[in-house]
């Protein structure tokens, strides 16, 4: 029984067998999904919005304004999250049944951190994207400036080996 090492090209590549004489023959590629879509079961959108806390059913525990100090909001809920680790503790120790209450409280002040520092996500992707290109720039002028000095090496090398053979 004779077995394919490896499967057979999928039925579309019949599509593009022109498309080494005329590249305008291969089909137009799909436009992007834009709105919300289906993938593995799950609801995607393609919109970068952050849901608020209400939308999740959690208190807001810093301004609503618009322009947030994200420095001092954080450092604030980094305190506060201190602060109620230890009053856990005390409870633990003097009264464990009420515990519940402590934990709600944890729990809603690390969706609140959670919160702040994906809304700074979209900063932080952009900052890395300058950086990359920052260095791409940096690297493409250090390969330009290798190429000028190996083509003049070249050169002095040729004009080297001219005064040579006509010596």
């Amino acid at each position: 029984m004779a077995t394919a090492t490896y499967p057979p090209p999928p039925p579309y590549y019949r599509l593009y067998k022109d498309y080494s004489e005329n590249p305008n023959s291969a089909p137009e590629p799909h436009p992007p999904i834009e709105g919300t879509y289906v993938c593995f079961g799950g609801n995607y959108t393609t919109e970068d919005v952050l849901p608020s806390l209400e939308e999740q059913g959690v208190p807001q525990l810093y301004p609503k304004d618009s322009n947030v100090d994200y420095k001092k909001e954080l450092r604030s809920l980094n305190r506060e999250l201190q602060l109620h680790i230890l009053e856990l503790a005390d409870v633990l120790v003097d009264r464990p049944s009420q515990y519940a209450k402590r934990i709600g409280e944890i729990s809603s002040i690390f969706k609140n951190l959670h919160h702040l520092l994906n809304s700074l996500r979209p900063h932080q992707a952009r900052a890395t994207l300058i950086h990359i290109m920052e260095l791409q720039i940096q690297q493409r002028k250090q390969a330009v400036e290798d190429i000028k000095r190996r083509r003049e090496e070249a050169q002095r090398l040729l004009k080297d080996a001219f005064v040579t053979l006509d010596g």
